[in-house]
Parts: structure tokens; C-alpha cells; sequence
């Protein structure tokens, strides 16, 4: 067979995007000329969010003040924004608060999962499983909560890691997808082969949350974090989130208590009583108007099912491999995202030679993607508001840089 020409897969693209149910999100978007493939790492604006961001400054802020904690429900954003989250990741309502950063959620769910263990009888529970691939900071963070907790850090690559567990395991921390390669990790069986050994598993959702079904709750998450200004579109910052179980929230005694985590907050008591439910995992005061504008960005979910999202995902990356495939010389690139869907998430990364220069001449060309050192090109595919179209011309402008 034939290697389709140029004239064909671009007529491909305007029929593929011509029947895709979610094209007319695209418009809800800020977006110019330029092919967009960096949503991986921070997600593209939607329009209305600036005259929202503008009404909290201007009324809510400006007029009421004080006022709009209670008026406005400043004061319960945190967890009003997650119960939105909730069905993005497979969790019932309850289960999610917004807030503090990624890192500082990671600390707060890895700590109390090992306390939780070892509340459970598990007093020899002495072992932190890290994924060894995992987003520095990540590993960082594990170190840190090893030492807090007298446990030994043990890295694993996700694959090995049923192979590492043992009676002495705490707690385990993975990445659902390799921010690296977008190889996407088996949540089930991982989260199963913890639970076998009497462990607590903890997973990191940032590159999947928005792009493909999770199923926190149906897979047994025991806790789970994640950031919301990639595929979740929240903004430059915006808070990330912590999901504690509903059967393991009376149980989550957080390494990081604070006056919002308090039963009575506005109790000023000097002893620490824990607010009931995933209200455990707030600290201090929220960020407001990035919070805001996080809520006000989640509105271009409504209507979507992630079933629909992951299935273009699928296709337009299966799309995007087509046409590298046909239009980039033999040998100058090697895909190192999974052609298997199962091991897939929402982006493509290709070693490339002299990748970082290839990247900047692929932005200035309007294509933006992004780089990861020694060699991968990285990019990110976001159902909402990336076309077929985008995809081959990404493919072609990149097969014009590297000729």
C-alpha cells in the first residue's frame, strides 16, 4: 500500500473534523493561527473567564469586600470547585477540596496515607514506593515525607512495582501517565496489587485529569492529586486538588493542619480539632481569584462526557502519528508514545536530534510544543479545542523543519 500523499490527509483532517461532536467547543476558546499543542502543560484560555475574573475584582472584591465571603461563597469555593472536578475523575461529590499547589497536595496525601497505614495495625510499615519516573518534584516530595515518617524510599519503575511490595509497604506514589512519553500506567492493577499487600495508593493526575476517564472511585483510590491548569484549563498557578476517599476521610490526619482544616475555623481554639470530611485537606486561606477563575474555567465541561474527549484523544493522536509517519523523512524521529491505546495518554513525544533548536523553529513557524531534555519533543493533544487540522499541519511544518 501506498503512502498517503499531503492532499489526501488534509482532506482526511477537514472530514474528520468536520464529524467531530466537540468541534464547537473549540470556539469557546482563545486561540489564534498558531497550533496549539502545549496544553500538557498549560491549557489554553476560555473566553469568558476574563469578564468573570473581572466581575470578583471589580464587584465582588471592589463592592462587597468582606462580604463576598459569605455572599459570594468565597468561603466554600474550595470544595464547591472540586465536587465540579469530581465527575472528571470518576469520584462521587465529597471527596475532592481545591487548593495549595500540586507538591504541597503530594506532602499532605503521601504522609497521611503512611499514618493511615500504620494506624491500621501496620506499625512495621516502614517502606515510601515511588515511581523512579516520576515528575521530580514528586520524588522530591517522597523523600521529604520519608524522612518525616522514618520510612525508607524505595523507587520502582510502575511496571516493577508489584514486584517491590511487601508487609513493610506504606504507601505507594504513581504517576498516571509519564509526563515524559505520555505512557500511560495501569491505575487498576497497581491500585490492586497495593491493596493486596495492605497498602495505600496514591496517584498523581496531572496529565490525565481532562483528557481521559480515571474512575477514582470505581478502581479504589485510596488518595489522589492533581494539578488544573493543563487538560482542566484553570490558568498560569491555578490550585491543584487532593481526593481522600470517602471510607478513609475520618482517618486523614494531615501532616500540614490549618485553621481552614479546623472543625470551628472561626473558633480560634489553640488545640486542632479536623474539620469533618475532604474539608481535612484544606490548610489556609484560598487562593481567591485564581480559584475563581479555576470555577469559571470549568464551565466549558458542561455537556461533556470524558468518554468523548478520550475518544478523540485517541484519534487525533492515532491522526498525528499517521502523518509524521508520512511526511517526516525515515529515521529522523522515534515516537516514544505507546501505540497501544491502552498505554496512551493525550500526548505524542518523538526523540529527535538537536531537539531544542527543532522545537523553537517549529514556535516560530506557529507550532507549539514543548521540549524535555536530552532529546523529546513533546506534544500535547487537548480534545476541547485541538482539530485534525492542527494536527497535520503540526505534522507537515515538522517535517519542513527537519528537511
Amino acid at each position: 500500500m501506498s503512502e498517503p500523499r499531503e492532499d489526501d490527509l488534509r482532506a482526511e483532517a477537514e472530514a474528520l473534523d468536520a464529524r467531530d461532536e466537540l468541534r464547537a467547543k473549540r470556539k469557546e476558546f482563545v486561540l489564534d493561527d498558531t497550533v496549539y499543542l502545549d496544553g500538557n502543560s498549560l491549557g489554553a484560555l476560555p473566553a469568558h473567564v476574563a469578564d468573570r475574573v473581572a466581575d470578583v475584582i471589580t464587584r465582588q472584591w471592589g463592592e462587597l469586600r468582606i462580604r463576598s465571603w459569605d455572599e459570594s461563597g468565597w468561603w466554600t469555593a474550595p470544595e464547591r470547585i472540586g465536587d465540579r472536578i469530581a465527575p472528571l475523575v470518576g469520584a462521587a461529590p465529597g471527596q475532592l477540596v481545591v487548593g495549595d499547589s500540586t507538591s504541597v497536595n503530594v506532602f499532605k496525601a503521601l504522609v497521611a496515607a503512611v499514618r493511615i497505614a500504620r494506624g491500621a495495625g501496620g506499625d512495621g510499615r516502614d517502606e515510601i514506593v515511588v515511581d523512579a519516573t516520576t515528575f521530580p518534584t514528586d520524588g522530591y516530595i517522597a523523600e521529604s515525607a520519608a524522612r518525616l515518617t522514618g520510612c525508607r524510599l524505595v523507587q520502582a519503575a510502575p511496571a516493577d512495582v508489584p514486584g517491590v511490595l511487601g508487609e513493610r509497604t506504606a504507601a505507594v506514589l504513581l504517576n498516571h501517565a509519564d509526563y515524559r512519553t505520555g505512557r500511560l500506567h495501569d491505575l487498576p492493577g497497581l491500585t490492586a496489587a497495593v491493596h493486596a499487600v495492605g497498602a495505600l495508593a496514591v496517584w498523581d493526575l496531572c496529565h490525565t485529569a481532562g483528557a481521559l476517564p480515571v474512575g477514582l472511585d470505581e478502581h479504589g483510590v485510596d488518595l489522589a492529586v492533581g494539578c488544573t491548569y493543563k487538560y482542566l484549563n484553570g490558568g498560569p498557578g491555578s490550585p491543584a486538588y487532593l481526593y481522600v476517599r470517602a471510607q478513609l476521610q475520618d482517618r486523614f490526619d494531615s501532616p500540614l493542619p490549618g485553621w481552614n482544616s479546623h472543625a470551628e475555623p472561626f473558633g480560634m481554639r489553640p488545640e486542632f480539632e479536623a474539620a469533618a470530611g475532604a474539608l481535612r485537606g484544606r490548610v489556609g486561606t484560598p487562593d481567591i481569584l485564581s480559584t475563581l477563575a479555576l470555577e469559571a474555567a470549568l464551565d466549558v465541561w458542561d455537556g461533556v462526557s470524558v468518554d468523548e474527549v478520550r475518544a478523540k484523544s485517541l484519534a487525533l493522536t492515532d491522526f498525528f502519528l499517521r502523518c509524521v509517519g508520512a511526511y517526516v523523512p525515515q529515521g529522523r524521529v522515534r515516537s516514544l508514545t505507546p501505540a497501544a491505546h491502552s498505554e496512551r495518554g493525550s500526548q505524542v513525544a518523538l526523540r529527535c536530534e538537536g531537539a531544542g533548536d527543532v522545537m523553537r523553529r517549529l514556535i516560530e513557524r506557529g507550532v507549539v510544543g514543548d521540549f524535555r531534555a536530552p532529546d523529546v519533543l513533546r506534544f500535547g493533544f487537548t480534545p476541547l479545542y485541538v482539530s485534525f487540522g492542527d494536527a497535520e499541519r503540526a505534522a507537515r511544518v515538522l517535517a519542513e523543519t527537519l528537511g
